[in-house]
């Protein structure tokens, strides 16, 4: 990750080892103008606080903090604070993969959406991008934001209610089975099934009660506690057990387990020396 300050200006930016996102952005600025200029990547902007202002195809628009802003690639666009305290902003860069050229003109017509269910995904997505190791659960929630801007574009292409598939279900659920340590990408497991990624979240959720980035997720504590009960230390377990980093590994650890690695090890060693 990249992280820069200049005066009142901060940018941090990196680019999350996620299909299809191109680069992320987070800044916040309080008296820079961006010039007009163009992106071959989608621009998905959220902003958190204040407001932009900026000129799209020679129409002005500007962002509030309800709306997602998403400019098309290709097109010329320029930004500025809207208020005197600058602005906050998230940004996502998306490739071609998950939101198709056909839509350039749709997004040309209206930038600026007000949804909430979609505003809620681009910052769930963020915040899962932001935590290494966590790119199947980002690669879930790009693919269900992805469906969300589609749709919002194109009405007529909603996606349709959502149909059962134990299936596929089954073989998703093997198949993570097969590399707890290692991990699986979404797409890759798209291709192994021949199911298209959201299909794949779709089925799983709805057959099983919990997202694959879930479910995997447990397996990696569940080999975690394992690992820490046969005296591995913990730096050696979340390597062995398939998280990041040791961070990684207590943050996940304790959600689901209720204390850190450490303390599991040294209650589990007790619990052993009293047997």
């Amino acid at each position: 990750m990249a992280t820069s300050s200049d005066g009142g200006n901060h940018v941090s930016a990196w680019r999350p080892r996620v299909p299809g996102v191109v680069e992320v952005l987070h800044a916040h600025f309080t008296e820079y103008a961006y010039p007009m200029h163009v992106h071959q990547a989608w621009t998905v902007l959220i902003v958190d606080d204040g407001a932009v202002r900026y000129d799209l195809d020679r129409h002005r628009h500007g962002t509030p903090h309800d709306t997602v802003s998403l400019l098309p690639p290709h097109v010329p666009h320029n930004g500025s604070p809207a208020t005197p305290d600058g602005f906050r902003k998230r940004v996502l860069y998306l490739d071609s993969s998950r939101l198709g050229e056909h839509l350039i003109g749709a997004a040309v017509d209206g930038p600026d959406l007000r949804d909430p269910v979609l505003r809620l995904r681009v910052g769930q997505l963020h915040t899962a991008l932001a935590r290494p190791g966590d790119e199947l659960e980002a690669e879930s929630r790009l693919t269900f934001l992805g469906e969300r801007l589609r749709t919002l574009l194109r009405p007529q292409d909603a996606v349709r209610a959502p149909r059962r598939d134990p299936v596929v279900a089954r073989r998703l659920r093997e198949l993570l089975d097969e590399r707890v340590a290692e991990g699986l990408a979404l797409d890759e497991a798209g291709g192994l099934l021949a199911a298209h990624p959201a299909h794949l979240v779709r089925a799983f959720s709805g057959a099983y009660g919990i997202a694959p980035h879930q479910y995997l997720m447990s397996r990696r504590v569940e080999l975690a506690r394992r690992l820490l009960l046969d005296g591995q230390p913990p730096g050696e377990v979340a390597v062995a057990a398939g998280f990041y980093d040791q961070a990684h590994l207590t943050r996940h650890f304790k959600r689901l387990v209720g204390v850190t690695p450490g303390r599991y090890r040294v209650g589990g060693s007790a619990s052993g020396r009293t047997a």
